[in-house]
């Protein structure tokens, strides 16, 4: 059962599968101005997606351990504003999702067989959350490409 849970999380974050790309394949050749860039004002763009899955990572292996609240990376919780293009600061993000996905991986292949039947679900559903925000990724990139084109004049 914990080769399963990994494969699903390591699929769904960074190893080939069959959905197309993983979460950290949506990332790949992200520049700063695209991970800041929103469809309308009041959406969350594509770097502030990659830090919240990063947090969610963080949930999943602080219910998993019993850990405290409030010991994530950044202050605050569940979404991270994100504003303006900064290749440092896109880079210490999608770094800290990394981090995130091995601590959490490094937690799971710890569990006893006794406490994976009791957190599979979070398991599972942190392999879920990836796949479903790499997918939202693509669709942000193909909009903003789309975008891009349409107003970018004749050549």
């Amino acid at each position: 059962m914990i080769d399963l849970l990994l494969a699903a999380l390591d699929e769904a974050y960074d190893r080939k599968s069959w959905h197309g790309p993983n979460l950290r394949g949506s990332l790949r050749a992200l520049t700063a101005d695209d991970a800041v860039w929103r469809p309308q004002p009041a959406r969350h763009n594509i770097q502030e997606i990659a830090v919240h899955a990063a947090y969610w990572k963080y949930v999943v292996r602080r219910k998993i351990t019993g850990g405290r609240r409030g010991s994530f990376a950044l202050p605050g919780s569940n979404w991270f504003p994100r504003h303006d293009p900064d290749s440092d600061a896109l880079r210490r993000d999608l770094a800290l999702l990394t981090a995130e996905h091995h601590d959490l991986r490094a937690v799971v292949s710890a569990l006893s067989t006794k406490a994976l039947r009791t957190q599979a679900h979070l398991i599972r559903g942190a392999a879920a959350h990836d796949i479903y925000h790499a997918g939202q990724i693509q669709l942000l990139k193909k909009l903003r490409a789309d975008l891009k084109g349409m107003f970018a004049g004749p050549e």
